[in-house]
Parts: C-alpha cells; structure tokens; sequence
C-alpha cells in the first residue's frame, strides 16, 4: 500500500508540529485541543509517519515529535486504527528502521515496540525476522536502527520471547546476537550485550543453553575501549553472579580482579555498574572465601568512591537555604505504618544524597553489606584510612571518612568501641563544621552510634550530643535540618525516658522549628515529636509540656483539609501523642475524635460508590483508624462518651471486611484497643450473630497476612479476655486465671458461655498457627 498525503493536510499537521515545540503555555492548549480535533480522523496517524519517515526535509526534532505524538495515539487508541493505517504504520516502521538520522532511528525503534507491546509481536510475524534480517545488512544504519528496536523489543516482551505463544523465537535470536558480540562497531556490540542481558534474570532456556559461550564472549570484552560496552559486561556479570554462580566460579579469581579495576573506571556509569558487583556478592554464601584476599585492594576503591562527585558538590554545596519553597518533587512519597505493625526491618537509608541511585551511595552499601559479612576483618584495612580521613584538612575528605564511619557502625560495632571515646565527640564537633554537608553527614553517622551513646553515662555523651543535634535541628541549611531531625528521632528511640529530664527543653527546640521549617521537613519533624511521645510515653503528661506542644499542633491540624496527604505525617504523630497523654489529651479530643470518624466515613463512601468518585486513597482511612487506636489506648473509659455518640463500629465493621489488608490490619488493631477501652459498645457487635464480627476476625487468622493475623489474633484474645473471665470460686475479687491447671478451681462466668459458639471459628486457625515453623514472636505470643 502506497498512501500519500494531502498537501494542505500535511502544512497543517507541520504547523501544529511546530506549535507544540513553543514554550508558550497558552499556545501549548491550543495545540492539545487541536491534537483531539485531528484524533478523529484516523489517516492524521498516517500524516504522522509520513513526517517521521519520508519528509527529511523537515528537521530532526520535528520528525521525531511526530513519530513521539504518533507512539502517545499507538497506546491510547492502536486498537481503533483502521487495518489499512495500522499496516501502513508497521511498512513504514520497516523501511525506515536504517534511517541516517541516529535521532529518527531511536524514534521508529519506540513506536515499533509500542506497536509491538499492545499484543502486536503475535500478529505481526513478520517483525522479528525482518529485524533478525537486517542486523545482517551492510549499511550501519540499517543494521543499528533494527538491533535498536531488537533491544526495546527484548526489554518489554522478555517473557513472552521465550515462550510457546510465539514459538520460542529466541532460540533463534540468543545464537544471531551472540555474533554480534565481536562487530567492528562498540554501538551494536553494547546493542547485542543489553539484548541478552535481559534474559539472565529470568533464567531464559535459550541462553542457559549457550551460556558458556555468553560467558566467553563477556570475557572477551571486559577490556573493550567503549565505556557502553564495558557497562553492560559489567551488568551481565553482576546478573550472572545472582543467577549462574557456578559457571562463574571457575573464573572468581580473574572476575574480581577485573571488577575492582572497573570499580575504579574512570566512567562512572562503568564504575557504578561495577560497584553493584560488591553489593551482589555479599548475598552469596562464597563471599567471605573469594573476598578475603582481595579486601587490601577493595577497600581502598569503595572508600575513595565514597567521596562527593563534583555535580553533587555544585547543587549540595548550599550552606543558607531554609528560606527557600520546597519544590513539590522535593517531597517523596512517603508510606504509613500501621500500628501494632512490628516487622524489624527498619531500614536505614545512608544520607539522602542529592543525585539518585550513584557510586557514592553503592560503595556506601557495599562497604555496610560487607561489613555485616566480615565484622572486625575489616578493621584491619580500614583504619589505618580512617584515621586520615575523619582529620583531613579538605572537607571533602573529611566527610566521605565520617559517611565511611557511619556505614561500618552496625557490621564493626564490637571492633570499633576501644575507639568510640575518641570518635564520638569529634563527630559532635563535626555537627558544627561551616560545610552544611560535613555537618549533615555527622548528624547520620552519630544516629547509626546512639546505642553506644545511650548506653554511657548520659553526662559524657548524650547530653553534649543531644545538645549539638538540637542546634542542628535549628540549622539555617534545609538539608541539615532534616539529618538532625532523623538522628535526632533514632535518638530518641534509643534513649527513651533517659530523655525525660531535658524534655522541656527538647520541647522548646521542636516547637521552635515548627516556625521554620518548610514544607518537606514539617513532615520529618511530626515524625520525630512522635517519636518523643513513643519514647517517653506517660512523662509527656505534664501541663506545661502539653502547653508547648499541643498549641502548634491543633494549628496545623486546623489548617490541613481533609483531602491534604500531609495530614498522614500529622494523624501518625497525634496518634502517638494521644497515647502518651493519656488524660492530658482529653481538652483535645473530641474534634479529632469527630475527624477521624469523618475521615473513615468520607473513604468509606467513596470506596463504595465508584461511579460518583475517582478511587480514595484507603491511607486517610488506615491513619484514621490508628489515630482512634491511640485515643482509645491513651485515654481508656474516657472514649467511651465518644463511642456513644458515634456510628464508630458500624463502620468498623465495613474496615474489616476492606479487600486492602492494611485496612483489616488497622481495624482489628481499633477493635483490641475499643475492646479494652469500652467494652460495653463492643460486646453487643460480639452477641448479635447478624454482625458477624468474630467470623470475620475468624477467617483473618490467616499468617499469609502476618500483621493482619496478628492483630486479629490479639483482638479475639482481648474478646475473650472480657466475655469469659475464668474467676476463682474462692475469690470473688474476680482474678483472672490463664493456667489451664487451675480449671478445677475455677468457675465461668456467666458471659463465658458466650464465647463457646465462636471456639469452633478460631480455635482450628489458632492451633495451626502455634505449630506453624518460622512464626513471627509476637504472632505466638499472641496466639498464645
């Protein structure tokens, strides 16, 4: 099929080309408002591939904007193209795979494996053969343009290249780009690499059947001048490492050698790729005995990349920024804990450097995995470096040495104590340095010690340090705000009530910076008063405490609408307030008791109504909830004047039915603490067989859902706890007994026989549960 285009159709598809490369925002409407005009016409998909592949008199930036919008209309509506435009698109996609545009080539390789990804690759059989065919054509172009889209292709449809669907087209393809591995030119030998790389991770038959030949290609390369090249050796080796460790091991020797030379490349995309090597290897159970030997060279080269690249130190090297807005890319996603919610693995995140994912942030890791691998080992070629660097005059230095300090403390620990007394407190000098970053990278590194701190006496160095992170709290640089806030809760997580005599003026320092800080540290700073209040529980209860910290709060409270996700941060900490208040909390509790209610309510119905309401975000729900635990926990028979004047457990009941196992987890944790708290607004949901609620917690006693069950489980023992108290006939105080020796002593209450039609719904799931092998310890204790 030959179509050609009308001439005034195809200015007017060029002007809009042009349009939309104006920065103009007015101008940029008009052109979407156009765009949806023209979508209505299905040939305007053909004026779009013929500006991509035949008009070259146009410029590069306008074909490829063609070919871009053209791909954006491919996975928007490919399925309502006529067949006659679909099979023009595919024909040209084709011929012009070898353009001599290196621009227009990447263009056409996107739009053919979109086409391919929205179920195409099946029946457009062509496509793959065509490809295959001409990696074998003389001209570059051709031949790089088709292993460009090979390369997509092999990127999105990994599995279902190797499936029976498509015949196993990859038992062909794994041999043809193995060829391709010695090609004169490092561009379609990096193409072939990346193509079979993405088949290590799952294991691909086709390339397990040539994998010695793979390997022996790899090697081949590992010197190669181009640094694409040597970055995608350096990726299929750290894949191979976790995949085939035994067709590596004969070369383990030669592999490391070569990656600590890589580690050091003098590109730091090739150095990044190899660092992960490190990282890798730390998970193998040969790790200690192929590493030992090489720690001498090794830990030189992860040290010296622990040092700020010049592009972090440009945009890092800001010493006054407090005034400055938060950008809203700023701000990460952040996610809730639920409560009850006790899983161990908090993990530590080194400073949050600037750039993303880069080597100083992987030779960090690797030296923490490593560490945790060889323990005191390492010492030995450490710290005879370290002692360099923590005193270096060049602040550069000085800081990767303190990051050095702070990625060793959990695996070195026990080795490094003789030295602490030396270190600590020139780390709470640090915390003063003129350099933000040096003053930042101390904040963290004396966090991952607060255990040793804490357990000193508090005049030597929990006060000095407790002192110095408080001012730092205060910094006039953003970044060091939040380390201190972060070290400072990790503190307080360590210290607990050894903080209770400073408390007026940690509350004074808090309170303070809730005036200064913007918008992403407001957040960390909720989680670290949380976190006193977790701390120091019952000692916050204080009238003029409550004075400090309650007013800041309730404004900001005010302020935030019920749609505003910084409302999460702010629940999450009101939550661990209301707990630790205990009575103190009662002036404040009944309008975010009424709140909360509301915010349950509001996701409720939106959840339910689909039709009306774009899908909630169940998070308002699950904060909701917890912060109604805390009020319950903290303030006892208190609640229950709230309870009564809400319609709290008809919807309680809803929660936990919620398909989100968050929710679940959340409501049983509500349901244990009201049970305790108020129990007479619980027990006629327990009674009354049409509300079902001990069949519901019933079928969660399921430890797929570890901290579901959990919570279930500590529900239905608070039940209990309340309808059948085993009471001693000779003691009518009412003890309660747990022993099963003492029931020939004991008589059930009455209410005991309420409890006797649920034992057969829990007691099953309960004995299954205690002997299951691996159980979290809560989780028996619980069901226990």
């Amino acid at each position: 099929m030959d179509w050609r285009p009308d001439e005034e159709g195809l200015q007017q598809v060029l002007q809009l080309l042009k349009d939309s490369q104006s920065p103009d925002t007015a101008t940029q409407r008009v052109v979407q408002d156009k765009l949806k005009q023209l979508n209505q016409y299905p040939d305007f998909n053909n004026y779009l591939i013929f500006v991509l592949t035949r008009l070259k008199s146009e410029d590069e930036p306008t074909r490829s904007l063609s070919g871009l919008i053209l791909k954006n209309n491919v996975k928007a509506h490919y399925q309502n193209f006529p067949q006659p435009v679909s099979e023009f698109i595919k024909q040209e996609c084709l011929n012009s795979i070898g353009d001599s545009s290196s621009l227009i080539r990447a263009t056409i390789g996107i739009l053919i494996t979109t086409i391919a990804s929205k179920g195409e690759l099946q029946t457009w059989p062509e496509l793959l053969p065509q490809l295959c065919n001409l990696l074998n054509s003389e001209d570059y172009n051709t031949c790089e343009g088709a292993f460009g889209a090979l390369q997509k292709i092999c990127e999105d449809s990994s599995e279902l290249l190797d499936s029976d669907a498509l015949n196993r087209p990859l038992n062909i393809m794994i041999p043809k780009f193995l060829q391709f591995f010695k090609h004169c030119s490092p561009k379609i030998r990096s193409h072939a690499i990346a193509c079979v790389n993405q088949f290590i991770t799952d294991r691909a038959q086709a390339l397990m059947d040539n994998i010695d030949t793979f390997i022996e290609h790899l090697f081949a390369l590992a010197v190669d001048e181009d640094p694409e090249v040597r970055k995608n050796v350096c990726r299929a080796l750290v894949m191979l490492l976790e995949v085939r460790i035994d067709r590596l091991l004969p070369h383990m020797h030669s592999i490391i050698q070569y990656m600590l030379q890589r580690t050091q490349d003098s590109d730091e995309n090739v150095a990044l790729e190899a660092c992960e090597f490190w990282l890798t290897l730390a998970d193998q159970p040969i790790c200690k005995d192929a590493l030992s030997s090489h720690l001498l060279q090794l830990i030189p080269i992860l040290v010296n990349g622990m040092k700020y690249n010049e592009i972090d130190i440009i945009l890092g090297d800001v010493e006054e920024d407090e005034t400055v807005p938060d950008s809203e890319q700023d701000i990460k996603p952040r996610f809730h804990k639920s409560r009850r919610e006790d899983d161990g693995d908090d993990e530590d995140d080194d400073d949050d450097t600037l750039s993303d994912w880069n080597l100083r942030k992987c030779s960090a890791a690797a030296l923490d995995v490593l560490a945790n691998v060889f323990r005191e080992e390492l010492l030995p070629h450490l710290l005879p470096l370290l002692k360099g660097l923590l005193f270096h005059p060049e602040w550069v230095i000085k800081e990767s040495g303190i990051l050095v300090l702070g990625a060793i403390a959990e695996g070195c620990m026990q080795g490094m104590v003789p030295y602490l007394p030396e270190l600590i407190p020139h780390l709470i000098q640090c915390l003063s340095d003129k350099k933000a970053l040096v003053r930042s990278i101390a904040c963290w590194t004396l966090s991952r010690y607060a255990h040793w701190v804490v357990s000193q006496p508090p005049d030597l160095y929990l006060k000095p340090l407790m002192t110095e992170l408080l001012k730092r709290i205060l910094d006039s640089n953003k970044r060091v705000q939040e380390a201190a806030c972060s070290a400072f809760a990790t503190l307080e997580e360590e210290a607990c009530t050894e903080l209770v005599p400073y408390l007026s003026f940690i509350l004074d320092t808090l309170v303070f910076a809730f005036g200064k800080y913007q918008h992403k540290n407001l957040l960390i700073l909720y989680d670290a008063i949380g976190t006193l209040a977790d701390s120091v529980g019952h000692h916050l209860n204080q009238p003029e405490y409550i004075q400090k910290l309650m007013p800041p709060l309730i404004q900001k409270w005010n302020e935030l609408k019920d749609e505003d996700k910084d409302l999460f941060p702010l629940l999450e900490c009101l939550s661990s307030i209301a707990t630790a208040l205990q009575s103190g909390f009662l002036p404040y509790c009944e309008p975010v008791y009424q709140r909360c209610v509301t915010l349950v309510q509001k996701t409720l119905a939106q959840a339910m109504h689909p039709d009306q309401y774009e899908a909630p975000d169940k998070d308002f729900m699950i904060v909701a909830l917890d912060l109604l635990s805390g009020l319950a926990e903290g303030l006892g028979g208190h609640v229950e004047q709230l309870v009564a004047r809400s319609n709290i457990m008809t919807l309680l009941f809803q929660c936990m039915q919620d398909i989100m196992p968050e929710v679940r987890q959340s409501s049983f944790a509500l349901l244990g603490d009201l049970t305790k708290a108020c129990f007479l607004h619980v027990k006629p949901c327990i009674c009354d067989f049409t509300a079902e609620f001990m069949p519901i917690l019933g079928t969660n006693l399921n430890p797929e859902f570890i901290s579901v069950c959990n919570n279930a489980t500590w529900a239905i023992g608070e039940i209990c706890m309340q309808m059948g108290e085993c009471v001693y006939s000779a003691n009518p105080c009412g003890l309660q007994s747990r022993h099963p020796t003492l029931s020939n002593h004991c008589r059930f209450s009455p209410s005991g026989a309420e409890m006797q039609p649920y034992v057969p719904m829990v007691l099953n799931n309960l004995v299954e549960i205690i002997n299951r092998p691996n159980t979290p310890k809560t989780l028996l204790e619980n069901t226990g």
